[in-house]
């Protein structure tokens, strides 16, 4: 897997700290922003240090973190401790509720090990290394889907960093002797197009190529696309999902075209439906007057920047997720 998949390369303990991967640095350079609690680890995640799949394990690693403090004595032992880490940790990803429900699910644990006097730190390890084994599991058994979709001298587009499942479903596509491009729009402000899907692309021995986000619509048009596949942050049990934002206008220009949208959904939220089941994080404005920390207009200019936008079940071909292709009208009837 590329570096920035590797798990130990997305977030670790080591000494007394959390080593979080800086995907704001990467491909230029591999770093990693050191936290020393889980406030840290949050505010890591609210300023991008980590994003798409990545909050996920570093929220796991916190409470990791957490227990063996409470362990040792350094922090309260108590439900409050736990509950109130969940909190904090939870609301740094608004539109995404993987991390919220997985997060609900190990304090369940914690709270039940506090009650029987067990030692938290390997409870909470074991609870990591089983995820981290299904996540895989499930990683390939959507990389095999998403690779059987692609057809030899398919052109596949993508929009912002698909991670796991994406990735390896073009390097499937690629040992199946495949002759396919994949086309990464930049995906503006945080530039994750470029700065990581291009060059995890690279680095399986992808051809791809980088585009801006406004010429998706024309590359479609030149007949160089015949899929377009993206992750997503969040499906409902009705078929909207949602995505950074670019997604549903590009899913737009695919239906146009007749160009079938297949996004990647590891674990679709049934207790949400319709539009109205999802939150679309609003981050500061300010981000978007600049590009990696250098300004590209007045600082009095009024500016917008909802991170998500949501595809409606319409403009979706098919959901690929662990138990397969599943129409979005038929999720209902598959995930219970």
């Amino acid at each position: 897997m590329p570096f920035i998949l590797q798990p130990q390369n997305i977030a670790r303990i080591e000494g007394d700290v959390i080593l979080i991967g800086d995907r704001r640095a990467y491909p230029l350079s591999q770093e990693f922003v050191s936290c020393a609690s889980v406030e840290d680890v949050a505010v890591a995640i609210e300023t991008m240090v980590t994003q798409g799949g990545g909050p996920v394990r570093s929220a796991m690693i916190a409470m990791l973190f957490l227990a063996g403090q409470a362990d040792r004595g350094e922090v309260r032992k108590a439900p409050e401790t736990f509950i109130e880490a969940k909190k904090r940790l939870q609301i740094t990803r608004p539109t995404n509720t993987t991390m919220a429900r997985l997060l609900e699910h190990l304090v369940e644990i914690i709270l039940k090990d506090l009650k029987e006097g067990k030692e938290l730190a390997i409870e909470v390890n074991k609870f990591i290394e089983d995820f981290q084994k299904e996540y895989e599991s499930y990683s390939f058994a959507m990389a095999e889907t998403g690779a059987g979709l692609i057809e030899d001298g398919d052109g596949v587009l993508t929009m912002c960093f698909a991670e796991t499942s994406f990735i390896l479903s073009i390097a499937l596509a690629l040992e199946q002797g495949k002759n396919i491009k994949v086309y990464s729009p930049e995906t503006r402000p945080y530039l994750q197009g470029a700065r990581l899907t291009a060059p995890c692309l690279m680095e399986v021995g992808a051809d791809v190529t980088l585009i801006t986000d406004s010429m998706c619509a024309f590359v479609m048009s030149q007949g160089k696309i015949q899929k377009y596949m993206t992750a997503v942050d969040i499906v409902t049990s009705d078929g909207w999902a949602a995505n950074k934002i670019g997604t549903f206008q590009n899913a737009v220009c695919a239906n146009y075209h007749g160009i079938p949208y297949f996004p990647f959904a590891i674990d679709p939220d049934m207790s949400r439906k319709g539009r109205e089941g999802i939150i679309i994080e609003e981050r500061n404005p300010e981000e978007v007057k600049m590009i990696k920390g250098i300004p590209t207009t007045r600082r009095d200019m009024k500016a917008y920047y909802p991170a998500f936008d949501i595809v409606p079940p319409h403009l979706i071909a098919g959901i690929i997720t662990p138990k397969g292709l599943i129409s979005p009208y038929g999720l209902k009837d598959v995930f219970k």
